[in-house]
């Protein structure tokens, strides 16, 4: 997974506890920072990106934790949840089950939160079910961008057929879990050396413990793919145009360290979404609510008290 958009958890890890909600084609794990719901506050749900899980969200939930009643989910084949019943891997897919979970559970609507594959599932699910989503936070959102930046160029490459397994086989030229992990905080992280030594060890584990998930390599290919293919839709179903059909009030959030989506992708964005503020963040990468979470929290603040 050296190429992928993996995304490493923070120093603040989530609770090993988590709990298993059915939804129709899935079982999906859905993780709470201190295990209780948070009574008389809105629910907000947290939606992660590609090769992530829940415990990226930690520690802007953390931050949250008195404004919100916050969850977040792992998506079909990350984190701890299983692969879909039916192998439905894209975008779509993805939001059928994040829609299957609000309507299990009946938290809807909720503020919803999205980050890179995680934003493109959150946009085409506030578009489709507007009555699910109270207001939409979007950082590093998975939105088409043509040509895409050439760092982001490894990633597209896992949905080529065949080229994953391919990579398995090349000699790993002595790279072990440290340098692997060493490999994605560079790729998602706008100041990898920021990171403490603690931080640095749970990356470090994360990525041990991913690796040893038999299903691991084809959720990350299956959603890359998927990912691509939403890239090239057209119509009603493509992303930008269903970006226009969100109403929620929205907050996106870009770092100028992005290498894996860029913020020329921001003016853009700001066009298509009807009720849009942003946030540009000069030092984040691509995972801002975990590289400076505070600034992101504050932000959400101001887009809740307006709303």
């Amino acid at each position: 997974m050296s190429s992928a958009e993996q995304q490493i958890r923070p120093e603040t890890a989530a609770p090993a506890a988590f709990r298993t909600v059915e939804v129709p084609g899935a079982a999906l794990a859905v993780h709470r920072p201190d295990g209780r719901a948070a009574e008389g506050r809105e629910p907000a749900l947290f939606v992660h990106g590609l090769g992530g899980s829940a415990a990226n969200w930690t520690a802007l939930m953390d931050r949250l934790a008195g404004l919100v009643d916050g969850e977040a989910l792992d998506l079909p084949g990350f984190g701890h949840s299983a692969l879909p019943a039916d192998g439905d891997l894209s975008v779509s897919g993805h939001v059928r089950a994040v829609i299957g979970y609000l309507e299990t559970t009946g938290r809807g609507p909720v503020h919803l939160f999205g980050n890179s594959l995680g934003g493109a599932v959150s946009v085409r699910l506030a578009a489709l079910r507007p009555d699910l989503v109270r207001s939409l936070t979007l950082i590093s959102p998975a939105l088409p961008e043509l040509p895409p930046q050439r760092t982001a160029w490894p990633t597209g490459l896992l949905a080529v057929p065949g080229l994953p397994a391919l990579l398995r086989r090349l000699p790993s030229n002595g790279r072990g879990p440290e340098d692997a992990t060493e490999g994605l905080l560079r790729l998602v992280y706008g100041d990898p050396l920021s990171l403490s030594p603690v931080a640095r060890a749970e990356a470090v584990a994360e990525y041990r413990r991913r690796i040893e998930v038999p299903h691991a390599m084809r959720a990350l290919t299956g959603s890359a793919r998927g990912i691509v293919s939403a890239y090239t839709e057209r119509g009603d179903q493509a992303l930008w145009r269903q970006a226009e059909q969100v109403r929620a009030p929205t907050l996106l959030v870009y770092g100028l360290r992005d290498k894996l989506v860029s913020y020329r992708s921001a003016r853009r964005a700001c066009t298509a979404f009807g009720d849009a503020r942003l946030l540009v963040l000069p030092e984040s990468g691509h995972v801002a609510m975990m590289e400076h979470p505070e600034p992101v929290a504050r932000a959400v603040r101001e887009l809740l008290a307006r709303d």
